[in-house]
């Protein structure tokens, strides 16, 4: 199975860098299926339904989130007419919507899309997410439930991410890092054949701060004070990702490459 995996698309700058780049990647790496992180779509805060709804019309099949996916409120209210649009596994399962989504292929073959969020640093906590995926892979393992098994682990802290990586290894097909914004270049195959990446990055303007405009950020570092709320920078966009291709027959990683097109780096 071929995988492209976008990370966290960063406001209008974010969103008109995937409509402009995702036909360029489809054609270059031919996927059977496109997932993305759309939890700083509006405005660099959260998803709406609309934007939902727009990002699935560019050829995208399962979209993720990750701390932000609340920010918007409407969500709490509509999260459950778009089943491709899936928030932490491990939020209590008293709030709305899922926490994965298995998306079947037109040949049949089937690709489970897990979101999780880890611990370490992020602004609430959830239930622990090395027991929420040990849960979840008893009742959905790969192969028998799907052919492909897909995370997003939305964590702050490296160690957190790398460490998930290793305990799912042999188990998923990937394990791929969001929430920092800043591509890692340890995109890997572990020893049990899980491909991992710590952070794949952002779709968004990098002439910013983590996809915010600068000047605000550097205002609140240099007077050690919150200032004005952030706001999305509006620069072209870098698109970044990952592309990984899974064995069919044991449902692994054979692949795993980075993805930056568009803008350069600032």
């Amino acid at each position: 199975m071929r995988i492209i995996f976008l990370g966290d698309v960063i406001g209008r700058a974010g969103r008109e860098g995937l409509a402009r780049h995702l036909p360029e990647l489809a054609a270059q790496f031919k996927p059977d299926a496109v997932i993305v992180n759309v939890e700083n779509a509006a405005a660099g805060r959260g998803v709406t339904l609309k934007i939902a709804q727009e990002i699935m019309a560019l050829g995208v099949d399962v979209m993720t989130t990750g701390n932000h996916v609340w920010d918007q409120k409407e969500l709490m209210s509509s999260i459950a007419l778009i089943p491709q649009l899936i928030r932490p596994i491990n939020y209590p399962q008293a709030m709305p919507g899922q926490g994965f989504y298995r998306h079947t292929l037109k040949d049949g073959r089937r690709i489970m899309v897990v979101n999780v969020m880890g611990q370490l640093g992020m602004p609430m906590l959830l239930d622990d997410p090395f027991a929420a995926m040990d849960a979840f892979l008893a009742r959905y393992p790969l192969k028998r439930e799907a052919d492909a098994v897909f995370v997003d682990f939305h964590a702050e802290a490296s160690s957190e991410k790398v460490a998930m990586g290793h305990f799912l290894d042999g188990r998923v097909s990937a394990v791929i890092g969001t929430h920092t914004h800043i591509p890692t270049m340890d995109a890997r195959l572990l020893s049990g054949g899980t491909a991992t990446q710590t952070d794949t990055g952002m779709c968004g303007d990098y002439n910013s701060v983590i996809g915010f405009k600068k000047e605000q950020s550097l205002w609140r570092f240099t007077h050690k004070a919150q200032g004005e709320r952030l706001v999305a920078a509006e620069g072209p966009a870098t698109v970044c990702g990952a592309f990984i291709e899974t064995d069919d027959a044991t449902g692994l990683a054979k692949s795993i490459t980075r993805i930056q097109t568009g803008a350069p780096l600032s």
